[in-house]
């Protein structure tokens, strides 16, 4: 215990004496667009409408400083997943090698005498040991470097409120969820994994049902959409959609961020459509509709099951590394770090730094599996709102904190969403092929 508090101590000396250097933000309003829908000249549709020339036109709205920063925080985003992972190695290193990891496990076990319960005892108290030596790293990527690229809107006070408030949510649930894990452990023997990644599917599914109900609001206020011209469009395009109607509401994300956004969450009787302020206040109504059309996109193809599906078999190959990897760390390194075996919880930090590992190598996969479903929600949102023009403005919002032209292999590793580039493109595609049904809609405000 007392090498922990010493290097804890250490960590946290050398990060806030060096704090100061992140806390300067970015000058207000250096990178968003003004509110309304731009549409430049190469854009707009006639004769000689050229769709490279269109979304070249839209990619030249950001103005180089704009670019630059953007590039510069995503690019930045890069090394902090490495960053991450390596902070998190650290992380579980301290409490194997410190004894912590196994100092929880034995209290656990004076405190309580069944097994699911001492599970549950230690989980909690790893779930708080975790909060700690991860605060600083969460501190500089998630509220110094946010205001950095003024991105943030949050004093520290309500920053680290919500931070509280997310880590009383994961000690309400996260204990019995690792006893559930352990007791497959126990009872499945080498088929654990296999167990635990049907746990993981019926966990992933409750979450998408609940979340939106009872986590959701401890963060943000929800309340019915305002009644307006954005009011009456995205309950149109509801109904058209055959998308319930009677849970549309409106969030403060302004409180936190500056960033717009919006979803539709939930399955059966907790489906909620969801619209943040930023949207509602910095942009105009073809972008509202154009957004909306995306996210109903989701709901309409079914995409939240559909990737739990398949982030559930992606969980159940990690599951089935850790299983391979860690019973042979286990072999080499249990004895010198006094742990049983893989039903010990003293070694949960040794089997997640082998499932954080995991999950690095597969970003890619992860990435590709989320990108593809957001591909087709755009495609889907084109033609359900018909705002070529709102998506590639919304697409451009989007950019002045995303990359907007990666790479090919760029986009494969570190993209979850398709490029700004490729959204605009893509708008500027529909419209194209389009041109006759947009003469006839009425001019955007």
């Amino acid at each position: 215990m007392k090498t922990f508090v010493a290097v804890l101590a250490i960590v946290f000396a050398l990060f806030f004496c060096n704090a100061a250097a992140f806390a300067d933000p970015a000058p207000p309003g250096s990178r968003d667009f003004p509110p309304g829908l731009q549409i430049p000249d190469a854009a707009k549709p006639g004769p000689d409408f050229d769709v490279d020339r269109a979304t070249q036109a839209y990619l030249d709205l950001l103005t180089p400083e704009q670019r630059a920063q953007s590039d510069a925080y995503f690019e930045g985003g890069y090394w902090l997943q490495l960053w991450g992972f390596l902070y998190g190695l650290g992380v579980c290193a301290i409490l194997l090698l410190s004894g912590l990891s196994r100092w929880m496990r034995d209290v656990s076990e004076r405190v309580v005498r069944k097994p699911w319960l001492q599970t549950v005892v230690y989980a909690f108290l790893w779930l708080l040991a975790g909060f700690v030596l991860g605060l600083p790293l969460s501190i500089y990527s998630d509220f110094f470097r946010e205001h950095q690229y003024g991105l943030a809107t949050q004093d520290f006070g309500g920053w680290f409120g919500d931070q509280l408030k997310g880590l009383a949510v994961s000690l309400v649930v996260g204990p019995f969820v690792i006893a559930l894990l352990y007791a497959a452990l126990r009872r499945a023997g080498a088929r654990w994994w296999i167990w635990a990644s049907g746990g993981a599917f019926a966990f992933l599914i409750f979450a998408a049902m609940l979340a939106p109900v009872y986590v959701s609001p401890l963060f943000n206020d929800y309340k019915p959409l305002r009644s307006g011209p954005a009011h009456d469009a995205v309950l149109s395009l509801a109904r058209a959609n055959q998308i319930p109607t009677d849970n549309v509401v409106e969030f403060d994300a302004s409180r936190q961020t500056t960033r717009i956004s919006a979803n539709v969450a939930g399955f059966a009787g907790t489906t909620r459509v969801a619209l943040n302020d930023n949207l509602l206040d910095k942009t105009s109504l073809p972008e509202i509709k154009a957004v909306m059309g995306h996210e109903m996109g989701h709901y309409v193809l079914n995409h939240s099951l559909r990737l739990i599906v398949y982030m559930t078999l992606v969980i159940a190959l990690g599951f089935w590394v850790v299983h391979r990897v860690f019973d042979a760390l286990l072999a080499r390194w249990g004895a010198r770090l006094h742990l049983r075996d893989r039903t010990d919880t003293a070694a949960l930090p040794l089997a997640l730094a082998v499932l954080s590992a995991f999950f690095l190598l597969a970003t890619p996969l992860t990435n590709s599996i989320t990108r593809q479903a957001e591909a087709e929600a755009d495609m889907f949102g084109l033609n359900a709102a018909r705002e070529p023009h709102g998506f590639a403005m919304a697409a451009m919002r989007l950019s002045t904190y995303r990359k907007i032209h990666p790479g090919p292999i760029e986009e494969i590793l570190f993209y979850d969403h398709p490029s700004g580039y490729e959204r605009v493109h893509g708008s500027m595609l529909w419209l194209k092929e389009n041109q006759a049904l947009m003469q006839g809609q009425p001019a955007a405000h």
